[in-house]
């Protein structure tokens, strides 16, 4: 008999459900509106509405199905519980107790992130390798840990927020955190964007990024590819915080492979090169058998692949 599990991943605007053989192959996925008014109360209903009517769809049995993961954006307990989730409107939820009670097949909960990793191990930039560290540069900097194939164990649920650690104790602005100098005001879109415009600032050194009206994340890697020195400068900075992260992540959990995700990596191999330069630079200790750095290969589907791998550990 063939064996099925499902994978959501509930986000501020979108839930995104996949259907997955056991083996990781991913059947089908699909998205429903993540509805957020009253304190969330719709989202794990229409979660439950939704898995059942592909169950019908596709002519399933209930026994068939081996169980459901789930990513959400907030730190986890280990009963499947959180105490707030802000961007989804939850406020302390058994998410782990509803779903269950909803559906009727055994649920999985981990935090958004740790999930992701776990995807990208399985199935992504980490395949083959059970000690796998994600960053994510979006419009924050996130992160998961895995290790020996599982995620990594937080008592408190802050285990891998990579984007909260300190790179420049000096910084005055202040992180979305309260913090000052986290890696987020570097190496998120809006940090990247940050670094160039306070280089434009101080300087007044031709660069065709002063021909544009509004300055992206995009931008200032085009730019330097395309040889501005001024934005080659800005990537430099945020290789050099990354790199200096990494380093340090090396030096602590030593992993196989860094996969770097989140819409900054969409730079690419440029990006790549300037976080190994610095993690090299950082890490001599280490020696030459540095762990990889790599690009993360699911995108937007990690987080449905890491969910349904936690069903099937």
């Amino acid at each position: 008999m063939m064996k099925y599990c499902f994978g959501v991943d509930v986000g501020g605007t979108t839930v995104k459900l996949g259907l997955f053989t056991v083996e990781g192959e991913l059947l089908d996925k699909w998205e429903i509106k993540t509805y957020t008014e009253n304190e969330g109360e719709r989202i794990l209903p229409d979660v439950a509405e939704a898995i059942k009517g592909k169950i019908a769809e596709k002519l399933l049995k209930a026994e068939e199905i081996c169980g459901i993961g789930v990513g959400v954006p907030a730190p986890v307990d280990k009963n499947g519980a959180i105490e707030r989730a802000a961007n989804v409107g939850w406020m302390a939820k058994e998410i782990k107790k509803e779903l269950e009670e909803l559906t009727g097949f055994p649920c999985v909960i981990g935090n958004d992130a740790n999930v992701a990793a776990l995807g990208e191990m399985w199935k992504g930039g980490g395949e083959g390798y059970l000690d796998v560290v994600l960053l994510t540069l979006g419009t924050g900097v996130g992160g998961g840990i895995i290790i020996n194939g599982e995620i990594a164990p937080s008592h408190r649920g802050v285990g891998g927020e990579l984007g909260h650690i300190t790179v420049n104790p000096d910084e005055e602005a202040t992180c979305n955190c309260g913090n000052h100098g986290c890696l987020e005001q570097y190496a998120s879109a809006t940090g990247v964007v940050r670094i160039a415009n306070k280089l434009l600032a101080a300087s007044k050194e031709e660069s065709s990024l002063r021909t544009l009206e509004t300055v992206t994340a995009k931008d200032v890697f085009d730019a330097a590819k395309a040889g501005d020195h001024l934005a080659v400068e800005a990537v430099e900075v945020l290789g050099k915080y990354l790199g200096l992260v990494v380093a340090n992540v090396a030096l602590t959990v030593d992993p196989d492979v860094f996969v770097i995700g989140g819409g900054v990596s969409k730079a690419g191999q440029v990006l790549i090169d300037v976080i190994t330069k610095y993690y090299h630079k950082f890490a001599k200790i280490i020696g030459d058998n540095k762990a990889k750095v790599v690009l993360a290969k699911l995108g937007n589907d990690a987080g449905i692949y890491g969910a349904a791998r936690m069903v099937l550990k």
